[in-house]
C-alpha cells in the first residue's frame, strides 16, 4: 500500500530525514516510534506532500506520489489524523464530517459506522466544534479520516492528552481498520499501546531508521526496547 525508498527531507537547508525507507501493506499496522525530534512527523508530512522529500521515492498503491500535491494524494486514498486534530472550530461536528466525505477506490465508510465506533459521536453532531473536549475532537478527527474512504491512514499521536477510555476506543479503531484491509502508519509516544496493536515497528533516531522488525518481538524484549526507546 505504501512504499518509501531512501527519502531525504529538508526544512530549508536543515536535513531532517536521511535515507528513510519503510513500507506498509494493506491491512497492516506499522508503528513509527522514536524520541521527540526523531523525524516521525516529518515522515508523515513527506508522505502527504506537505514537506516533499528532495531525494528518494514514495509510492502509494503502486503509484509514484513523491511530487504530487497534497490534495491529489488525499483524493487517491491517503488520510491523515494530525496531532493537533485541526477540527474547524466555527463549524458543527456534522459539517466538519460532511465536508470530508469523498469516494476513492477503497472501502467507503458511513457516518453511521463512525457513530458505532464512537458511541458518543451521535450526540455531538449538532454541537459547535469549538465546544468539544480533546477526546471529542479526536473522535471527529478519526471519523473525518474514515469518511474519506482511505486505503492508508496516517495517525500522528492519536492518544495524546486523552483519557484511558478514549485511548482504548482509538486503539480499537486501529484494529478495526486493520481487519477492514486499511493500512495504518501509527506515530505514538505511548509505546505499550502502539506495540499492542502494531504488526511491525520502525524506530527512527535523528532522522534515520535505527530498527525495523516485528512489534511482538520488540514488545517481548525489554532490554532492546529500553535501548531503542527508553521504555
Amino acid at each position: 500500500m505504501l512504499q518509501i525508498d531512501g527519502i531525504r527531507t529538508f526544512y530549508g537547508e536543515t536535513q531532517a530525514l536521511f535515507d528513510v525507507s519503510l513500507n506498509v501493506d494493506a491491512g497492516e499496522v506499522v508503528a513509527l516510534l522514536g524520541a521527540t525530534g526523531a523525524g516521525k512527523t516529518t515522515t508523515l508530512r513527506s508522505i502527504l506532500g506537505l514537506t516533499p522529500p528532495r531525494k528518494g521515492t514514495i509510492r502509494f498503491d503502486g503509484r509514484d506520489v513523491t511530487h504530487q500535491s497534497t490534495h491529489k494524494i488525499a483524493r487517491a486514498g491517503v488520510a491523515w489524523v494530525p496531532e493537533e486534530r485541526r477540527v474547524v472550530p466555527s463549524l458543527t461536528v456534522r459539517r466538519n464530517l460532511s465536508i470530508a466525505e469523498k469516494r476513492t477506490k477503497f472501502r467507503r465508510w458511513t457516518l453511521g459506522e463512525c457513530c458505532e465506533i464512537f458511541s458518543a459521536l451521535e450526540y455531538l453532531l449538532e454541537r459547535d466544534s469549538e465546544n468539544l473536549s480533546g477526546g471529542e475532537m479526536q473522535m471527529v478527527a478519526i471519523s473525518r479520516a474514515l469518511l474519506g474512504s482511505p486505503g492508508l491512514v496516517l495517525m500522528d499521536e492519536p492518544s495524546q492528552g486523552l483519557a484511558p477510555k478514549v485511548v482504548q476506543d482509538v486503539m480499537r479503531t486501529v484494529q478495526r481498520l486493520k481487519k477492514e484491509g486499511v493500512g495504518v502508519l501509527l506515530v505514538e509516544q505511548h509505546v505499550g499501546a502502539a506495540l499492542d496493536v502494531a504488526d511491525r515497528v520502525v524506530v527512527l533516531d535523528h532522522g534515520t531508521v535505527a530498527h525495523q522488525g516485528s512489534a511482538a518481538d520488540l514488545r517481548n524484549d525489554p532490554a532492546q526496547r529500553a535501548r531503542l526507546l527508553g521504555a
